[in-house]
């Protein structure tokens, strides 16, 4: 029992990380044994700014390695931040903070989002990169959302 506690400690850091809710997932290419390749979307709400939310589409393996949860997922995603509501920014924002994080690999690849403010624009940044622990970041993508009034309270709805 000991024995598998370092490995169980491992996949519970790895599995933590920012709150996301599948959407959905979509079949890209049926397997005879074990799950379906498929492109799978999450949302996830950026835990310190009330009003953005974000969607990450991943690609997920799988095979017989994939249904046990042992593949290695292709570092494919794209990343989509939108305001969803009244955007309140706390008062010691840091230019930058991780938001999410997703294990892609049984010990050795995640997905995470960064969270960027840039002041000058008044826009917030949001970065996913792919990372292999070892290697560093190659794969990204990016998306921004401006600091905006929300809702309108003109007359004649204009």
């Amino acid at each position: 029992m000991k024995k598998h506690l370092p490995l169980a400690l491992l996949l519970l850091i790895i599995s933590a990380g920012g709150q996301a809710e599948t959407v959905g997932c979509v079949t890209t290419a049926w397997k005879l044994i074990g799950a379906n390749h498929k492109v799978c979307v999450e949302a996830f709400a950026d835990p310190k700014i009330p009003g953005v939310t974000c969607h990450v589409s991943q690609a997920k393996a799988g095979g017989v390695s994939g249904t046990l949860g042992l593949a290695d997922d292709p570092s494919q995603f794209s990343l989509a931040c939108r305001q969803t509501g009244p955007i309140s920014l706390p008062a010691d924002l840091p230019k930058d903070e991780e938001v999410f994080s997703e294990g892609t690999s049984f010990l050795f690849k995640e997905t995470r989002v960064m969270r960027l403010w840039d002041q000058p624009h008044n826009t917030l940044i949001y970065l996913a990169i792919s990372r292999k622990l070892i290697e560093g970041a190659p794969a990204n993508s990016i998306s921004t959302v401006p600091v905006m009034p929300w809702g309108t309270n003109q007359p004649n709805g204009r």
